[in-house]
């Protein structure tokens, strides 16, 4: 009787379920993220590890993050140049879209694009070495999995996101200074003149490290989903997926309150 009552309140409150599911998840990452600083740089940590998933992160995730980037310049400099000439002033669609880019959509797009990609596969990695007990043998044996498995993807994802990020800037500006000189007949020269002259140093620092906390938020809820995988392969599909809509929040709500804290300073 008392069983099939908490069964009917936990129907009955739906909500309260997912907020506690939630509160508990945010703890969780909040704890996994503690247990890497404190436990990934004691002693000596496995260089090669780090290097091996930068390599299998950064460089296979470069394609994804340019072309994204490509277009998004592209449509982007037709947007604003379409509005802009109707005041006369599309000869400063170098100024819109370097500060848009450098600030905004730069990190956001490739941590939406690119992270989907790296914090799935880390959900896919850990989740099957879960359900397959592979980190309960690594703890039998004595290693540390926070040490040896978490702490090598977020320093690697720390460091991939924000060099795509610089990347997909790049031809992101690059591909808008084609549209501009195609459809609007603006020169590179003026183009990248009015880019330089509005956006500064702290618009291009305040972009990177909005990057790398996407990064390591990517790879924070991609590790904790691969430790609670349960299930089987359906637990494995099941995490991977949730990674990439929570990851995907997570960045936007990450981005609102990081871009009023840079603003304030």
């Amino acid at each position: 009787m008392d069983r099939g009552a908490a069964i009917d309140g936990k129907a009955s409150f739906p909500l309260l379920e997912a907020l506690r599911s939630g509160f508990e998840q945010v703890g969780g990452g909040l704890l996994l993220t503690w247990q890497v600083f404190t436990r990934g740089f004691r002693g000596r940590f496995d260089l090669g590890a780090i290097v091996y998933q930068i390599e299998h992160i950064g460089i296979r995730s470069t394609a994804i993050g340019t072309l994204t980037a490509l277009f998004a310049g592209m449509v982007l400099t037709v947007q604003f140049g379409y509005f802009m000439a109707k005041f006369g002033i599309a000869y400063a669609i170098g100024r819109v879209l370097a500060l848009s880019v450098l600030r905004e959509l730069g990190p956001v797009l490739t941590a939406l694009t690119v992270g989907g990609r790296v914090g799935s596969g880390i959900a896919a990695e850990l989740g099957s070495m879960q359900v397959t007990e592979q980190i309960d043998a690594i703890r039998a044996l004595g290693a540390d999995p926070i040490k040896k498995l978490v702490f090598p993807r977020v320093i690697a994802t720390m460091i991939c996101i924000p060099v795509i990020t610089v990347f997909a800037n790049t031809v992101a500006l690059l591909s808008g200074a084609v549209v501009a000189k195609v459809v609007y007949a603006i020169s590179f020269g003026e183009f990248f003149r009015h880019a330089f002259e509005a956006a500064k140093l702290n618009d291009f620092t305040s972009g990177i490290f909005k990057s790398v906390v996407f990064g390591l938020l990517i790879a924070i809820v991609g590790c904790y989903k691969g430790f609670r995988t349960t299930g089987g392969t359906e637990g494995v599909g099941r995490a991977t997926t949730e990674t990439v809509a929570i990851s995907a929040v997570g960045v936007l709500v990450a981005d609102l309150l990081l871009t009023q804290l840079l603003l304030t300073l």
